[in-house]
């Protein structure tokens, strides 16, 4: 009775333990990446991404990886509230390496309680072929445009290779192919890549694939960046004012960029404690406005300021002011 005991202890607690672990693993939307065949001395990144889809604050406490040298990790951001988002930033440098490197990135979290999520990441860092430049890198672009950018991909050695189909990851990038180089030892190809005008804001990476018929590099991956600017930014995005004593006032500044020069027509949100107001209303790409919190009441201030400006499109934004009033 006693063995049986036991028995059953060590299970309902290797149970528990295993229904405790599953909590983080459900926060990111993958696990792994195989970056697959990648030019030998390119750095490729991946974004394993994270969403609190628990009712309580998470905290990140720690990012490491199985090897330092050759990989890197972050957490962009490491307290997360219920619903908010970020992503662990994952990097490999095949520059350290030559051939199939397994990389282990471990996410520590501490709270709402301990737990801890393996991820992993894997590259073949090969040296018989080429990318120019090292990505399909759009840069900084203005929603609503369309851009294009080129790249070259070599290969080099006595078998021939030919691109046999192109495709993207993501459907806001339109990529084709064309054979530029044909010659003993070595064929090269062009890509051509075009963003779509509706790509949303935001910094992007993601991935365009090539189908070759080299069985040694079936498929060949070619790293995609873009930040597409929005139409306007806040800065700060949360108005943080402190504890503030009841009858006391406090102010802080909040800049609003635009892509282009515009007027505000109307601030949303306010009230007798918290009043906004802009130097002057010139249209220009930054204004600058002053948050004024004089409050009455003891308690937890919290609200969402929303700021109306003459754009066309995408023409207002918003931000957060919050604050501790004490008696």
């Amino acid at each position: 009775m006693y063995r049986f005991s036991l028995m059953f202890i060590a299970l309902l607690g290797a149970t528990t333990q295993a229904q405790a672990s599953s909590w983080a693993d459900g926060l990111f939307e993958e696990l792994s990446r195989d970056f697959g065949s990648v030019p030998h001395g390119q750095v490729v990144t991946h974004p394993f991404r994270i969403t609190n889809k628990t009712k309580q604050p998470v905290h990140i406490r720690s990012v490491t990886v199985s090897c330092g040298k050759c990989s890197s990790a972050r957490a962009l951001k490491t307290y997360l509230q219920p619903g908010e988002e970020t992503a662990i930033i994952a990097t490999m440098d095949t520059n350290r390496f030559i051939g199939s490197k397994h990389i282990t990135i471990t996410v520590l979290f501490d709270q709402p309680r301990w737990d801890e999520v393996k991820l992993w990441m894997e590259a073949n860092s090969r040296q018989d072929v080429s990318f120019t430049p090292n990505s399909i890198a759009f840069g900084r672009v203005k929603r609503g445009a369309e851009p294009e950018t080129k790249i070259t991909i070599a290969f080099l050695g006595g078998n021939p290779t030919k691109v046999l189909k192109v495709t993207s990851e993501s459907n806001y990038v339109q990529p084709k192919v064309s054979e530029v180089k044909r010659g003993p030892g070595e064929t090269a190809f062009e890509i051509t890549a075009k963003l779509r005008s509706d790509t949303p804001t935001g910094k992007w990476y993601t991935d365009v694939w090539l189908t070759t018929n080299n069985p040694s590099m079936p498929k060949l991956r070619v790293p995609v960046t873009v930040e597409v600017e929005a139409t306007l930014s806040v800065n700060p995005s949360t108005v943080s004012l402190g504890q503030v004593k009841a009858g006391t006032e406090s102010d802080r500044k909040v800049i609003i960029r635009g892509v282009r020069p515009f007027r505000i027509t109307g601030i949303f949100g306010t009230d007798k404690q918290l009043q906004v107001r802009s130097t002057n209303n010139d249209s220009k790409a930054v204004h600058v406005l002053t948050v004024t919190l004089n409050p009455n009441t003891p308690g937890n201030l919290s609200r969402i300021i929303r700021v109306q400006t003459d754009l066309t499109n995408n023409n207002q934004i918003e931000f957060h002011a919050q604050a501790k009033v004490v008696p």
